[in-house]
């Protein structure tokens, strides 16, 4: 058996952030001093122990959260050092998640120096009464400066929305972050989780408002000269997000921190599997983790099949769309035989094109995500019906990066 490829890509869980926005489910939590030390010492232990575990060659960094650039400066060159020092530091492209609210001149000058030449910014909306009904603890202003002095350092810099907020100025929040220049604009759906405080509020977002900020966000962004090159992600050429697209092209990354999930090579000790998802548990249980003993949370063997559909689930997002004869080759099994049926119901449908073999999904398709990939997961069952207009569903805010405890908003 030949040895697995080196793993290029590291994913860092930051769970602090100043405040707790009201349609968050991800595992973020307050900062206490003392916590973050204990995380900061816990964190340089895990990467020691993934760096002696793996073949490591980084392309990509991505600190993400909670809020990375809430550390305090020393706190975050610690940080930094413990990555280049047991995992080295990419070589492509290193990503810093931000509040606008943390951002000054001085701390985005000492990010560049840290090695960060990306930011991705919490902007979520250039209209205060939209922030304040999201829980923002900065206002529009707040944000167009932030964007203004990390674009000064020299970073690439992503904007963040959500769309489909009562009340919103969508056409006006896109127009603003396009003027300020970013070359990368990631825009999700506000979606409602269970248990967050939105959800025991009763909010609720429209289908309609859902749909419009779909399609209308679509258009404004290509109409300014972004490709939307993933469902719900924009860039002007050569913007796009090469850490994120690791993700969606299904490739092995570490997770380091409380929370994060990895995909890693398969464990050699286990024939018939092509790799192995790891997640690491909530802060306290990583915190109390003994790595000595082995890694923290849990493990789970993805086999052929879960290959597949792990592949399709996150390359159908994306305009590039999934290489079928390529996943064929890397799975063991024959794809467009062993789904004929729901690559059949799909295609008739228009939800799916195929051009040889690359398997897209289209506009409709994008917009029906959700179902496509069931009609695959559940292949053996009856198919789902493809004409009603009931189970739709782009890809909302927390289905972003959950296979990575990944997000864009902060």
């Amino acid at each position: 058996m030949s040895a697995p490829p080196p793993v290029r890509h590291l994913y860092v869980h930051v769970p602090f952030c100043p405040s707790i926005c009201p349609y968050c489910d991800f595992h973020v939590l307050t900062r206490r001093g003392a916590q973050v030390e204990a995380y900061l010492e816990q964190l340089e232990r895990e990467a020691a122990r993934l760096g002696s575990a793996y073949d490591i060659d980084l392309e990509t960094v991505y600190l993400g959260g909670g809020t990375p650039s809430f550390l305090r400066g020393e706190e975050l060159e610690r940080l930094s050092q413990s990555i280049r020092t047991h995992l080295g530091w990419g070589s492509q492209e290193n990503t810093l998640e931000v509040n606008p609210g943390t951002v000054s001149a001085a701390r985005a000058a000492h990010w560049r120096s840290l090695g960060f030449d990306r930011a991705s910014v919490g902007v979520q909306s250039l209209h205060d009464p939209t922030l304040k009904f999201l829980g923002r603890q900065h206002d529009a202003e707040q944000a167009r400066e932030a964007v203004r002095l990390l674009l000064e350092t020299g970073m690439r810099v992503s904007g963040d929305l959500i769309t489909a907020v009562a009340g919103q100025p969508l056409e006006a929040d896109i127009a603003g972050l396009v003027a300020l220049g970013v070359g990368h604009v990631s825009a999700y759906t506000l979606t409602i989780e269970p248990g967050t405080p939105f959800a025991r509020r009763g909010v609720r977002v429209a289908e309609n408002d859902e749909r419009a900020g779909f399609t209308r966000t679509a258009e404004l962004l290509s109409a300014a000269g972004f490709t939307r090159y993933e469902i719900s992600n924009y860039a002007r050429p050569g913007e796009e997000s090469r850490h994120n697209s690791a993700y969606w092209a299904n490739k092995f990354y570490l997770g380091l921190g409380p929370g994060a999930a990895g995909h890693y090579p398969q464990p050699s000790s286990e024939p018939g599997m092509l790799a192995v998802r790891r997640t690491n548990p909530h802060l306290h249980d990583w915190l109390a983790h003994d790595l000595s003993t082995g890694f923290a949370g849990e493990a789970e063997l993805i086999d052929a099949e879960e290959h597949v559909t792990d592949a399709l689930f996150m390359g159908l997002r994306t305009r590039a769309g999934v290489d079928l004869a390529g996943l064929s080759r890397s799975s063991g099994l024959d794809v467009a035989q062993r789904y004929a049926a729901p690559l059949s119901r799909n295609l008739a449908a228009g939800l799916l094109t195929q051009d040889g073999d690359v398997l897209r999904a289209t506009e409709a398709g994008w917009w029906g995500l959700n179902r496509v990939l069931s009609d695959f997961i559940n292949h053996t069952e009856p198919s789902p019906d493809t004409s009603g207009p009931d189970e739709h569903g782009p890809v909302k805010l927390a289905e972003l990066d959950e296979t990575a405890s990944t997000q864009v908003v902060i």
